[in-house]
């Protein structure tokens, strides 16, 4: 009887010595607490903690991605959208992790959710569409800056659809038509102008030298001519029949 006393007896230490071995991963940490109380942070590597007086909880380090359900979301010009994205997250504090909030997982799904209805309320579709990088700046300092108690680091956040409702992109799409005609019209009529002031200043030089007219009318003569026409009818300048009616005059 005394036998099977003792054997139970250093199987029971065996055990508890046994269990008082931890290892710990390069990327995880422990948060050991002694009698209730914080103790230490230990690890990577093989930690040894005290049964029934000591208690350890592990926490990973690596970078987590964090999915955010879409969210709807009414923007300032008071489209209704529905948003979603993904937050990049890591444990940078394993005491702040573990003591200063009871899931900082789920903590931070939910302030991730409300942050991007939040921020995005605040802008209009078109930003919301065209200024992405800039949103996702906004987001994730609010986030880092927030979490920065629990002892966690936000490093990213990427907004990956805005679904709209298919009449909003039927009029959207009609907006972009009616933006593209009127860029086309003010193009032509910036065009007209330019061509009307190049054709001023060719009057005004002209003007100053009646001979450059003459020159320039013959230029055009040649032009049609070098098309092959079988007929070319063209009125005669006066400036050049004038001398030869004033020698005819003489005679």
């Amino acid at each position: 009887m005394q036998l099977i006393s003792s054997g139970f007896v250093l199987a029971l230490i065996a055990l508890l010595l046994f269990s008082s071995f931890r290892v710990l991963r390069e990327y995880e940490r422990g948060v050991v607490f002694l009698l209730g109380r914080f103790w230490k942070v230990k690890g990577p590597g093989l930690i040894i903690v005290i049964p029934i007086i000591q208690q350890i909880v592990k926490v990973d380090l690596r970078t987590v991605v964090l999915d955010v359900p879409p969210q709807d979301v009414i923007s300032r010009d008071n489209v209704s959208v529905k948003v979603n994205a993904v937050v990049f997250m890591r444990v940078i504090d394993p005491q702040r992790a573990i003591i200063q909030v009871e899931d900082y997982y789920a903590a931070t799904n939910q302030l991730s959710q409300t942050t991007l209805r939040s921020v995005l309320g605040k802008h209009e579709l078109d930003e919301m569409l065209a200024e992405r990088d800039k949103l996702n700046a906004d987001i994730q300092k609010i986030l880092d800056t927030a979490t920065d108690v629990w002892g966690i680091k936000v490093t990213s956040v990427e907004i990956k659809h805005v679904d709209i409702d298919p009449t909003m992109v039927r009029a959207i799409a009609r907006q972009a038509e009616a933006e593209r005609e009127r860029r086309a019209k003010v193009i032509h009529a910036e065009g007209e102008q330019q061509a009307a002031e190049k054709l001023y200043q060719a009057a005004q030089v002209l003007a100053q030298e009646p001979q450059a007219i003459q020159l320039r009318y013959l230029e055009t003569l040649t032009v049609i001519a070098a098309d092959k026409n079988s007929t070319i009818v063209f009125p005669l300048p006066l400036d050049l029949i004038t001398p030869f009616l004033e020698v005819l005059k003489k005679k």
